[in-house]
């Protein structure tokens, strides 16, 4: 086995992973991660951005819903950035949110409540789009 992943759910998870663990050879990575984020986390993130890219511009520009995730995860990380290969441009590093925990994420979603106060967006999410 060259990688796989265990989701601890329970006590017949987590004897696998102990067996794997037992048989596993020297050398093995084991990472140990939190929680991802959840499908209602991420589905209030984009109804979030949505309505912020909506309603807020940002230095004279309308930015996309992805625009500003970018700008919120750059926020929260700290994100650095480093010169493009052409030159000419900059990459920013460590904009994923994939592989966001639940705490992280939820930490992302108050950044963005916080700023869309400061910017009087009105925030919708999905269940009320639904009604």
């Amino acid at each position: 086995m060259s990688r796989a992943t265990i989701i601890l759910t329970g006590d017949a998870s987590r004897q696998k992973a102990a067996a794997w663990v037992r048989q596993a050879p020297s050398g093995t990575r084991v990472e140990f991660k939190a929680p991802r984020r959840t499908i209602d986390q991420n589905s209030l993130l984009w109804c979030h951005l949505t309505d912020i890219a909506q309603q807020v511009a940002w230095h004279g520009q309308k930015l996309s819903a992805e625009d500003w995730k970018d700008m919120f995860t750059a926020s929260l990380r700290k994100m650095r950035m480093v010169p493009g290969l052409d030159g000419d441009s900059f990459v920013p590093l460590g904009m994923r949110t994939s592989d966001m925990s639940k705490q992280e994420f939820s930490d992302l979603l108050e950044l963005i409540a916080a700023f869309g106060a400061r910017h009087a967006v009105t925030f919708h999410d999905e269940k009320t789009e639904a009604a």
